[in-house]
């Protein structure tokens, strides 16, 4: 699919860069533009203000961007510009990509097998050695490596379980001094025990924490109370947990290691054999993009499956510094791309990772109608809660939902009306022409208090909350 302007525009950092993209949107100071269509590459070499050129690549199939600029924005002003004149059908030399074109693709794919002029190479060097010594490991070397990475191992352990009781503590005296005095100082008292758990190395329940207040304070008054006693009881269910880990079944150890803060890298979810795979079509059908108060933007792309079987969404979860504007591929409500998916160890599984897109990511035609009405939807969202009661926003999906105005708020029901669920309430202007339906295909984020709704096949065409 040709790059369009429209996604360059979403994908700039800021104001800026686009301006500046828009100096450079021409052959002149170019020395190279070339494309391997098959491949969905283009790249070229651009002058700076230095004596050697800047070299710039883009993947046509999820935009992911390089080049040797200094520059700390990404996508740079040289990336824009070589997207832009590929929107604006500025000529491109078709031809096979150069060495450092292919060096980029293999490294951006872990696991990928390397390019085939990267392996013509290593095949005619290794020709040209008559005896190659193979490299010896040292034992105690490796032996000593291997108990330093225990004992840090057996140290953060350590570390969690009295950041555990440290927390159990702090919720024992939140209930015996009274929840209605913990309400107007919840903020200060978060912090405190929030800076201990980060001392714990327990960041994914510092976190937690950390949205308590915010969480609290956007319920309704008289339902705070209840909140903030369901918050409680979500945390200590978590601590305790963690302490009975080696009694849980593999799925809910994994989760809860790294609902806690122990660190799945993308390499290390790529070697489990056991993490489920999954490679079909998927549909972009909700994104979130917000501002942490570490300064990191957490960017949340929904994904529905196309195809038949199970898991029917995954959620892709990705941190940057907000320093460093936008970064990673963008995806849009609608868009359409094959990979293949490799999902976190869960008793639900959800969060996964993109091990291989195959292809360009495309505008899609409509959602596929759910298979379950809102009762339905509904009842996948206890089943998941059975399996994991510790969840966060879970994916709900119905056909033949309704959106009707009840008072000052907005409700999703069936069309009878005997099921509802309320929607959040920022987003009722937005939602309110969906009131004139009698029948629509939705997707929405079920928090467990209000449903935040993504997308909405309607009789006029696709509704989007972006």
């Amino acid at each position: 699919m040709p790059i369009e302007l429209a996604k360059i525009e979403e994908l700039a950092p800021d104001q800026a860069s686009l301006s500046a993209a828009a100096k450079l949107k021409k052959p002149g100071p170019w020395s190279l533009l070339g494309c391997d269509d098959a491949a969905g590459l283009i790249w070229g070499e651009c002058q700076g203000s230095g004596s050697s050129p800047y070299r710039v690549i883009c993947s046509e199939a999820d935009y992911g961007t390089k080049c040797t600029c200094p520059s700390r924005k990404f996508p740079c002003k040289h990336a824009l510009a070589l997207m832009w004149m590929r929107a604006d059908r500025v000529s491109f030399t078709p031809g096979p990509f150069p060495d450092w074109v292919g060096d980029w693709l293999a490294r951006r794919r872990p696991g990928a097998a390397a390019p085939k002029k990267a392996a013509e190479k290593e095949k005619a060097s290794a020709a040209n050695i008559e005896a190659a010594e193979p490299a010896v490991e040292d034992p105690k070397a490796a032996a000593r490596a291997a108990a330093q990475r225990e004992r840090n191992r057996a140290e953060r352990e350590a570390a969690i379980l009295a950041g555990l009781d440290e927390l159990d503590t702090w919720i024992s005296d939140a209930l015996q001094a009274g929840l209605a005095s913990f309400l107007p100082a919840a903020a200060e008292r978060c912090r405190k025990i929030v800076q201990r758990l980060v001392d714990a190395k327990a960041p994914g329940l510092a976190g937690m924490v950390e949205r308590l207040p915010a969480d609290v304070l956007s319920a309704p008054e008289p339902a705070r109370t209840d909140r903030l006693i369901e918050r409680l009881a979500q945390l200590h269910l978590v601590s305790s947990a963690y302490r009975r880990q080696d009694r849980l079944p593999e799925p809910v150890k994994a989760d809860i290691r790294q609902l806690v803060g122990w660190p799945v890298t993308r390499e290390a979810l790529l070697a489990d054999a056991d993490a489920l795979r999954v490679r079909d079509r998927w549909m972009v059908v909700s994104t979130i993009a917000e501002v942490q108060a570490d300064k990191l933007r957490r960017t949340e792309t929904w994904l529905s499956r196309l195809g038949e079987g199970a898991p029917r969404f995954a959620v892709l979860i990705d941190f940057a510094p907000v320093s460093l504007g936008k970064v990673g591929a963008t995806y849009s409500i609608g868009e359409v791309f094959e990979a293949e998916l490799v999902y976190f160890r869960s008793p639900a599984p959800l969060r996964a990772i993109i091990a291989e897109q195959t292809g360009p990511t495309v505008a899609g035609g409509p959602w596929p109608r759910p298979s379950d009405d809102v009762a339905g939807a509904v009842a996948r969202l206890n089943e998941t809660l059975a399996a994991r009661p510790w969840s966060g926003e879970m994916p709900f999906a119905a056909h033949g939902a309704r959106i009707v105005a009840s008072g000052a708020s907005l409700w999703l029901t069936d069309a009878a009306g005997a099921t509802g669920l309320p929607v959040r309430a920022d987003e009722d202007d937005l939602a309110l022409p969906l009131t004139g339906f009698d029948s629509i295909d939705v997707f929405g984020r079920w928090d467990g208090h209000v449903l935040s709704l993504g997308l909405a096949e309607t009789p006029l065409g696709r509704w989007t909350a972006a």
